[in-house]
């Protein structure tokens, strides 16, 4: 600790779709403080409207993907939302899924909820942290990589008990097909 300020160590990198494959480049998020800023990098990393996808990783503690397709709103996934919302980045994406899962009128939250709860894995209630309600562990969207290869089930299974985020996105990078170039900037 410097100053009384934490130092957090985290790991962040944007994947850009091309028709080549996928353009790996590591990236800093000091400048990033919303939703909207994180979506502008990914944007501004694409080619033509094709996909973006932005790794985070925290400590080891968690993971996130945040996937960017042209115009249409970002879509999110984290590994574990109560030790996401402890951190300021980490919040930036809680918050909003917290927020579009709060909007809701019709029910239909799978896409936002961990698809281990629908299997009853977890409860809600019973796993929801005290930091406003965000649920302990996977939270988002766990089908934004099946198009790429990588299932929902794969995605959960990487952010289960015991996993280990670090490998878990080496893994997701593998399945994608640019784990070296991943690996090369990390």
């Amino acid at each position: 600790m410097i100053l009384g300020v934490s130092l957090v160590a985290y790991f962040a990198a944007v994947l850009a779709r091309t028709e080549d494959g996928w353009d790996v480049s590591e990236t800093e998020l000091d400048d990033v403080e919303t939703l909207a800023d994180l979506t502008d990098l990914a944007r501004d990393s694409a080619q033509d409207d094709d996909s973006v996808l932005i790794f985070i990783e925290q400590e080891d503690a968690w993971f996130a993907i945040v996937r960017v397709d042209g115009e249409e709103d970002p879509r999110i996934f984290v590994s574990d939302g109560a030790a996401a919302a402890r951190s300021s980045y980490g919040s930036v994406l809680t918050d909003e899924l917290v927020d579009q899962a709060g909007e809701s009128e019709f029910g239909d939250l799978d896409h936002l909820l961990d698809d281990a709860e629908e299997a009853g894995e977890q409860d809600e209630e019973e796993d929801a942290d005290a930091r406003g309600g965000v649920p302990v562990g996977p939270l988002g969207d766990a089908h934004l990589l099946t198009e790429f290869g990588l299932a929902s089930d794969e995605l959960l299974a990487l952010s289960g008990e015991g996993a280990v985020p670090g490998d878990a996105l080496e893994e997701i990078a593998e399945a994608l097909g640019c784990g070296e170039v991943l690996e090369a900037v990390r």
